[in-house]
C-alpha cells in the first residue's frame, strides 16, 4: 500500500459502488478471452476486506477480515446470504490511517484441534501487534475476545508501511511481513538495519517459548547468532511487503513489495537474503543508493509509468476452476486494477502476462479449502476467476 494517504482516499472515493459491475477488458494475451472475473458471493458485502482465509478444518467455511477490526465467516457457497461474526476487536484496532487496522489473519495448522488463530493489527499505541486468539469454550463458532495472547509487539514510527500478512509455512512456523515503518524513502534506514523488526520477513515458532517471549526462535533462522541483529528476521531489505504467500506445491515464499515512486516488484523470499531497499527500488538504485552483489534482485519489476502504483500480492494458482493459470503467480495492482499472471520459463527467467484490466481497488487475495483463488476488493465484494 502506498504512503500517500490523500491519494489513497481519492482512489477509494472513485471505486465503483456496490451496485455497479466492474469494467473488465480482456487483452489479446489473456488465454483467448476464456477467463472470467465473477462475484463469488453475490449476496454478501464487506467493508474494506483485507484478508480471506480458510481454516482448513474440513468445514469448508471461509473467513474474511475487515480493516476496522472485524472477522466474519460463512459457508463457501455462492448462494450464501448471511455471515456470522467471529471476532470483533475494533475497540483495540487503530485504523485512523489508511494503511493501519486489522491487516492479517492466519489459522494454526492444527486449528481443528487447538482452536488457535493469529492476527496482525495496529494499535493506538503506534505499535503492530501479532496476537493469538482462541475459540470460545462455549461456542465453537465464536472466538473468545478475552483470550488474546500478544506474541510480538513493535513500534511503528509512522502511520503507513505496516506490512500486515501472517502466514504459516510448510515448516509449521509463522511468517510475518513488516514494512519499513513508513513516511517516504525509509528516512530511518530500517530496510537495511538488522537490529529492527521493520522492513523484513519474520519467522517464529508459535508452538514453543523462549525466555520471556511467548514464542520460540527457530534454530535455523539466519541471524540467530549475529550480534546487533534481531533473531526473528528471516529476510530483509523490503519496503512494504503488504501480501506474502506460500506456493502449496513448491513451498516457495512469494512477496509483492510496494514501490516508492518508480517501480513495483515481486520477490521470491529466501532465507537470509537482502532485497535491497532503500538502496534499491526494484532493479534500480534509489536516490543515492548503490547496487551490491549482496542484494537479491526481484523476479519481476513493473514501472509505475504503466499506471501500476501499489502492488497487491496473490498466490500461485493450484485450483481447478481456471486450469490455464495452474502454476502461475496471480497478483494485481491496487491503483490500476490490473490482474496479472507471472510464470517461470524453462531457463529460470519469468514472464508476466496481463490477464485483465478492471476498475477495482484490489486489496488482497485468498484461498479456500480447495485452493481456489479469491480476490478482495474495496467495493465490498469478493471475486473469483474461472474459465
Amino acid at each position: 500500500m502506498k504512503n500517500l494517504s490523500l491519494l489513497f482516499l481519492a482512489l477509494i472515493s472513485m471505486a465503483p459502488s456496490c451496485n455497479n459491475k466492474p469494467k473488465v477488458e480482456y487483452p489479446e494475451n489473456n488465454n483467448g478471452g476464456n477467463l472470467e472475473l465473477v462475484e463469488a458471493y453475490p449476496n454478501l458485502r464487506f467493508t474494506r476486506p483485507v484478508d480471506f482465509q480458510s481454516p482448513n478444518d474440513g468445514t469448508d467455511r471461509v473467513f474474511v477480515a475487515e480493516q476496522e477490526g472485524k472477522i466474519s465467516f460463512f459457508e463457501n457457497d455462492e448462494t450464501v446470504s448471511e455471515t456470522t461474526e467471529f471476532l470483533d476487536i475494533s475497540s483495540k484496532v487503530d485504523d485512523n490511517h489508511n494503511e493501519e487496522g486489522l491487516l492479517g489473519l492466519a489459522f494454526h495448522p492444527n486449528f481443528r484441534e487447538n482452536g488457535y488463530f493469529y492476527v496482525n493489527y495496529t494499535a493506538s499505541s503506534s505499535e503492530t501487534l501479532i496476537s493469538r486468539f482462541t475459540i470460545s469454550s462455549s461456542d465453537p463458532n465464536k472466538a473468545d475476545p478475552g483470550s488474546e495472547l500478544v506474541l510480538l509487539r513493535f513500534d511503528q514510527p509512522y502511520g503507513n508501511h505496516n506490512g500486515g500478512q501472517v502466514a504459516f509455512g510448510p515448516d509449521g512456523y509463522l511468517y510475518i511481513s513488516t514494512g519499513d515503518g513508513g513516511s517516504g524513502g525509509d528516512p530511518k534506514g530500517n530496510g537495511q538495519n538488522l537490529n529492527t523488526l521493520l522492513g523484513a520477513i519474520l519467522r517464529i515458532d508459535v508452538d514453543q517459548t523462549s525466555g520471556s517471549k511467548n514464542y520460540g526462535i527457530p534454530a535455523d533462522n539466519p541471524f540467530v547468532n549475529r550480534s546487533m541483529a534481531q533473531p526473528e528476521i528471516y529476510a530483509y531489505g523490503l519496503r512494504n511487503p503488504w501480501r506474502i504467500s506460500f506456493d502449496k506445491e513448491s513451498g516457495r515464499l512469494w512477496a509483492a513489495d510496494v514501490g516508492q515512486n518508480a517501480y513495483e516488484e515481486v520477490d521470491i523470499i529466501e532465507v537470509g537474503k537482502n532485497y535491497g531497499w532503500n538502496d534499491m527500488e526494484g532493479l534500480h538504485t534509489y536516490q543515492s543508493g548503490e547496487n551490491s552483489s549482496e542484494y537479491t534482485a526481484p523476479v519481476l519489476e513493473i514501472s509505475q509509468d504503466t499506471g501500476d502504483k501499489s502492488i497487491t500480492g496473490g498466490y500461485v494458482y493450484r485450483g481447478t476452476a481456471a486450469p490455464s493459470l495452474t502454476g502461475q503467480y496471480i497478483f494485481a495492482d491496487y491503483v490500476s486494477g490490473r490482474i496479472y499472471a507471472l510464470s517461470e520459463n524453462s531457463d529460470g527467467t519469468f514472464s508476466n502476462q496481463t490477464l485483465m484490466d478492471t476498475r477495482l481497488n484490489i486489496a488482497s487475495f485468498g484461498l479456500d479449502q480447495q485452493n481456489e483463488l479469491y480476490i478482495c476488493a474495496f467495493d465490498g465484494k469478493i471475486y473469483k476467476l474461472k474459465e
